[in-house]
């Protein structure tokens, strides 16, 4: 390994670095990453094409500059030479930036007259087999940077206080977990849920694998805990409108819905809907026995208090009566606005299940014996539609022969490409536990890969087939038609594993249906300005690095809204929200990176297309001025508004026009 360098130190390296900023003196260190650099472009040819590149002091090569003895070396040059520029051609930003300004920083140079360079990622792992073009490029690359380094300008990060309150939306496992996890750090956490209880679809579960563990008896407790918080303070039935602010200062405004009952007064007594004569499907179980049209959704609902489904509701007033003296009931409710000022929020709000009625071949809808696995959920329950005894819908007959498809409205191109993790796992589980319940009743399970990739679950899945008797087929369904007389279904599909069509009668099939984002999901995308990823769940701001963070500061997501998991890793990523909102909170401020947008107010018209672009809300025209206004807390740097400005009056700071031309010059004129 070699590394030499370019120039001499200056006679006056005594002086302060940064008081010689306006003549560029730039230090650029080039790393071989082992051999993901260095094994595809020669750096010493490199570095010597570097070190006559106009303002450049000296260039280095080493085999990792962010191990320690690489980041001392660039701290020692710094004084040495009188460095006011650094430049480091490596990874990706997202990995090492912050490490090398930090560095920077410790040298005596502001941190944002750090510029880094991507030579890995962008050059020479796509150009592995092209040496001498990836050579040229990391050149090129360099070239560029090198010009835009010498227009940086010192810039300092703003600081905001950060109010010690969260907003957690959304009320099911995740979200619960990250209220009992920030409650025991002693922040007053806000819980807002959409459904009238807490709980989401956990609470459905009859048993959760591969533990076979029962559902309620682990959720129940922690639904019970929050009502014991006195820092929780629980919004059932509710939904976030609007938020405004920013990290530190959120201001949500929320909707109560109305109950038409008041939840003071309600004791949960059940007398109500005793008398009511109405009886509609009960969404919690999957429609497959009734509710009243005063109810609450499950036993264990938190919090125990009735909703009235004005809906289905003929306003007989039987419940009025029957309340009595608590005087509960309140038809003229209205929906209620709530203001919520919280420094940071957590976005929990869960998923759907697929409905597969577009998937005319799978009969859903059609045949009365094909239902979904969460319907099949509710039957299997002790507490659901038949206590737990497994029958067919079209007769109410325990099934001899049930199957099992795979992978409905997932791992299709057609719809949605992505796996949902959990189907071959909830399958395995219910075809076990049908066998609990009834040992000579057939399953089998059509499959288009078993996807056991927890802890436990391969041996889960292989004592169903061992001990159970599950029998497992490997092929997509082709063809499923219905027996007009027995309502039985004839399943045909090739079993790939021999190469030969099969064909089943079932008189019960079951649809594993996977997940989507749920149904709030874009409307919270909107509210809350963060982006969704090519499959519709939420973004995280790094799939590896910052997996609950968000692009918006302050905003951080949990559980299946960031996409398909089990209980145990949504479990893992609340708690990891929860930190993550903790931490920011502790500190008691935020540091905003400062690349916020300016306007010069001799160039700006007032004529607004910025503030029409603007996705954050940080641009306002005041209009008695006749100009533009930033907030500089609401920016995120984006720069739309500096491309959309006719005149050229809006710039984006460490992002600026001559900055920008700097590199284009670089890279056109060579």
């Amino acid at each position: 390994m070699m590394q030499e360098d370019k120039g001499k130190p200056d006679k006056d390296s005594k002086k302060s670095v940064n008081a010689s900023t306006n003549t560029p003196r730039i230090g650029v260190y080039m790393c071989h990453c082992g051999t993901n650099i260095a094994g595809v472009i020669n750096v010493e040819e490199l570095r010597q094409y570097v070190e006559k590149l106009p303002n450049v002091v000296v260039a280095k090569r080493y085999d990792y500059f962010c191990s320690v003895p690489g980041q001392a070396k660039i701290r020692e040059d710094i004084p040495k030479f009188n460095l006011n520029r650094v430049i480091v051609a490596a990874c990706s930003p997202r990995m090492h930036e912050p490490t090398f300004r930090k560095v920077s920083q410790e040298g005596g140079i502001n941190p944002y007259l750090f510029e880094m360079v991507n030579i890995r990622e962008q050059n020479t792992w796509v150009h592995m087999k092209e040496p001498g073009e990836a050579l040229k490029k990391a050149k090129d690359l360099i070239r560029m940077a090198v010009a835009r380094a010498a227009r940086l300008e010192e810039l300092t990060p703003k600081v905001v206080p950060v109010k010690k309150k969260v907003l957690i939306v959304g009320g099911g496992i995740a979200g619960i977990s990250a209220a009992l996890d920030l409650s025991d750090s002693n922040y007053e956490v806000y819980i807002v849920e959409k459904t009238p209880t807490i709980g989401g679809k956990m609470a459905k579960l009859d048993k959760t694998f591969p533990t076979m563990d029962c559902s309620s008896c682990i959720l129940t407790p922690k639904m019970v805990e929050i009502t014991r918080r006195p820092n929780i303070k629980l919004l059932t039935y509710s939904e976030v409108k609007s938020v405004d602010g920013y990290v530190g200062d959120f201001k949500v405004t929320v909707v109560k819905k109305p109950r038409y009952v008041i939840e003071d007064r309600c004791t949960g007594c059940g007398k109500c809907p005793d008398v009511c004569p109405i009886e509609v499907p009960s969404e919690f179980n999957e429609g497959l026995s009734p509710r009243k049209a005063i109810y609450v959704p499950f036993p264990q609902a938190v919090p125990q208090k009735y909703t009235i489904d004005r809906d289905y509701c003929i306003e007989c007033f039987k419940c009025v009566d029957a309340c009595g003296q608590l005087r509960a009931i309140n038809f003229e409710q209205e929906p209620e606005e709530v203001v919520l000022n919280v420094g940071t929020i957590i976005v929990a709000s869960g998923y759907d299940i697929y409905d597969p009625h577009d998937i005319e071949e799978y009969g859903y809808g059609r045949y009365s014996n094909v239902i979904t696995a969460l319907e099949m959920e509710r039957i299997l329950s002790a507490n659901g539609p038949t206590s737990g005894e497994v029958k067919k819908p079209s007769d109410h007959q325990k099934p001899k022969h049930i199957a099992y498809i795979q992978c409905v409205g997932s791992r299709d191109a057609r719809r949605n490409p992505y796996c949902s993790r959990i189907c071959c796992m909830y399958a395995i589980k219910q075809a076990r536990q049908i066998k609990e319940k009834s040992p000579k009743t057939e399953v089998h399970l059509l499959y288009t890969d078993i996807r056991a990739f927890g802890k436990g679950y391969e041996e889960f899945y292989e004592i169903a087939a061992k001990d159970y008797g599950v029998q497992f087929i490997r092929g997509r369904l082709a063809e499923m038609r219905e027996d007009p007389k027995s309502k039985n279904l004839i399943l045909r599909c090739e079993e790939t594993l021999i190469g030969e069509p099969i064909e089943l009668e079932a008189d019960l099939v079951v649809l594993s249906v996977g997940i989507v984002p749920s149904s709030s999901a874009a409307e919270l995308q909107k509210v809350l300005k963060i982006p969704s990823s090519p499959d519709n769940f939420l973004a995280e701001a790094h799939p590896k690095l910052r997996p609950v963070d968000t692009v918006v500061d302050g905003v951080f997501i949990a559980g299946v809204a960031q996409g398909p998991k089990d209980i145990p890793d949504v479990v893992a990523q609340a708690k990891a929200a929860a930190s993550s909102a903790s931490s920011l909170m502790s500190q008691g401020f935020f540091t905003l990176e400062p690349y916020f947008a300016t306007v010069n107010e001799d160039l700006c018209t007032g004529c607004g297309k910025c503030v029409n672009v603007c996705p954050y809300t940080a641009l306002k025209l005041n209009e008695a001025r006749g100009k533009v206004e930033v907030n500089d807390v609401n920016c995120k740097g984006c720069g739309s508004c500096a491309s959309t400005c006719p005149v050229g009056a809006m710039q984006l700071k460490h992002f600026k026009d001559d900055q920008i031309y700097a590199l284009v010059e670089n890279l056109v004129q060579h």
